[in-house]
Parts: C-alpha cells; structure tokens; sequence
C-alpha cells in the first residue's frame, strides 16, 4: 500500500466520521470540514500530492462553511412578523377602563383591540393614560404607564 492509497482512506475516514457527527451536532457545524474529506479523498483517489489534498480540504471547508452558515442563518433567524399575543410585546396603548391594583376589570386599548389589563406595581392608572405593553398572562395585558 502506497502513501497516496493511505491518504485516501484517511480522507475517506474522516469524511465519513465528520458526516455522521454532523447528525448529532446542530447548526451544520461539521458538515463543511465533511465535504472537504470528501474533496481531499477523491483527490488522493486521482493519486493527486498530499499538498494538494491539504489545500482542498482548507479551501473546500471555508468556503463551504461560509455557504452553509449563510443557509443556517436564513433557516434559523426569527420571523419578521409576530403572531398571537407576541406582537404585542412593547406596544403602546391607552387606558380605556381605570386599572386598580389587584383587580382584573381594567382595560387597555391597543391598536384596534380592547384587552383586560393589570398595571402590577404601579398603582391606579386613570383612562387616557398612555401604557407599554410588558407581557401577556392568561388573557390580560400586563402594562405599565408610558
């Protein structure tokens, strides 16, 4: 067995081992240095020198790593729209019915909707008081005067 042949399967090896930890790894973290194993064993297949299978594995890895975390990013960023009651986080509104502490029957209007809200903390809110919308609980609003 020649040097070349051994160099082969090295890459062949690593190629495989680094596809399978990909599967147990997120974010496509080890599939970029796969592809490049993969690149390195064909070229050691053509019998190609070992410095020429180093700098396809180097060159084949960044530039797939640079291509998939492009991918990854996309797949994994947050949607631009929120839905359900998280769009309301940090909006603003005015008081329709004066918030009392401890008492479920204030009410907020924000944007074109009324909701229950709870003004926890500070006090009574009177009507027109503008509010900042701080969280959700069950279906009231938790505010806080602007």
């Amino acid at each position: 067995m020649d040097t070349i042949e051994v160099w082969f399967w090295i890459w062949a090896f690593a190629s495989a081992f680094l596809f399978v930890a990909e599967i147990f790894t997120a974010g496509f973290f080890m599939l970029p240095f796969g592809i490049g194993a993969a690149g390195s064993a064909m070229l050691a297949y053509f019998k190609v020198p070992i410095a020429w299978q180093w700098g396809c594995f180097i060159l084949v890895s960044i530039v797939s790593f640079r291509l998939l975390r492009r991918f990854a990013d996309k797949l994994t960023h947050e949607p631009p729209v929120k839905t359900g009651s998280d769009r309301l986080f940090g909006k603003t509104g005015i008081v329709i019915e004066e918030l009392t502490p401890n008492s479920p029957l204030g009410q907020a209007r924000i944007e074109r909707e009324e909701w229950r809200a709870e003004a926890p903390g500070h006090g009574t809110v009177a009507v027109g008081t503008r509010v900042v919308v701080e969280g959700v609980e069950g279906t009231h609003l938790i505010v806080r005067p602007e």
